[in-house]
């Protein structure tokens, strides 16, 4: 088995217009951003006069923290707010986007490519007779991966750490006209630990950990240093068959490969699996990538 290139192919309302020079110019619906990305190493292919010219909102980092400040013009306002919509089949998802202070705006467009995964297997554990699949999303951010899951019909638990971030996701179940997810405001460890000692079991598991975090309580998290614990005991939640599993990592310098074999070790080998780098294309054919994942599906 062989890595493969994993993109999303049906958005409509994001483009990757271009990128270089630590930089990337995207649109998402009405508006277009500047912000920087360490993985665009390559050069731009547009003047720096058409970045400035085209980019609505342009994030700069400070000095002194990872915090930065946009920059807005044309229009638009660094409180601004407003919606992009996902369709997939008869999937229709609406998330509300912002300018936040750490450059992210509530989605990572890359992701689509597993929700269109997590809507095909959620449909799949259905046809073959599945009652009531259960989906758990850990370190879920604004929720795309949950409304992709809960649109297809799984029960879905959505836990992150972040409060504020868990209302996101929340008013995006609302503008999707969605309904009866679990939401969840905990460390991801914690809560996991829990749920195997209630004997609770999960058709499905997402994990789309940081590099570094902390829990509502100030829980240190360390990607390298408890990844393989927090899947030893996913494991313990999710049956042998009819089931499936997302891991993404973005630590730079990991790759597909590790989180295949950490993935493989755990679970078992799985008849559909599939692992690789996430990536988006600019319109100038150069190829961002935005991430490693690791999947499998046990019929």
């Amino acid at each position: 088995m062989k890595p493969e290139l994993l993109t999303p192919t049906h958005w409509k309302d994001y483009q990757l217009i271009d990128s270089g020079a630590g930089r990337k110019l995207e649109r998402f619906g009405p508006w277009i951003t500047s912000r920087p990305e360490p993985q665009a190493i390559w050069n731009p292919s547009l003047s720096e006069a058409e970045w400035e010219r085209m980019a609505h909102a342009t994030f700069k980092n400070r000095a002194s923290d990872d915090r930065g400040e946009w920059t807005c013009k044309k229009g638009m306002r660094p409180d601004q707010q407003w919606f992009v919509e996902y369709r997939y089949g008869v999937m229709a998802l609406r998330l509300r986007l912002a300018l936040t202070a750490f450059k992210h705006v509530g989605v990572f467009p890359e992701q689509a490519a597993n929700w269109d995964f997590l809507w095909d297997k959620v449909n799949a554990l259905q046809d073959a007779g599945e009652q009531k699949i259960r989906v758990l999303n850990l370190f879920a951010y604004t929720g795309g991966a949950t409304l992709a899951a809960r649109a297809a019909g799984a029960e879905v638990t959505h836990v992150d750490a972040i409060r504020q971030v868990v209302a996101w996701g929340k008013e995006n179940m609302e503008a999707t006209g969605l309904h009866d997810i679990r939401w969840i405001v905990d460390d991801a460890m914690k809560f996991v630990k829990r749920e195997v000692k209630r004997g609770k079991q999960y058709h499905g598991i997402i994990l789309d950990p940081p590099a570094y975090g902390r829990g509502p309580d100030g829980e240190r998290w360390v990607l390298d240093e408890n990844i393989n614990e927090l899947l030893a005991e996913c494991a313990k939640l999710i049956p042998q068959h009819k089931s499936f599993l997302v891991l993404n990592l973005y630590s730079m310098g990991l790759s597909a490969l590790l989180a295949k074999t950490a993935v493989n070790q755990i679970f078992g080998p799985a008849p559909f699996e599939q692992f690789g780098e996430l990536y988006v294309s600019d319109q100038h054919r150069k190829n961002l990538p935005l991430g490693v994942c690791s999947r499998f599906f046990k019929a």
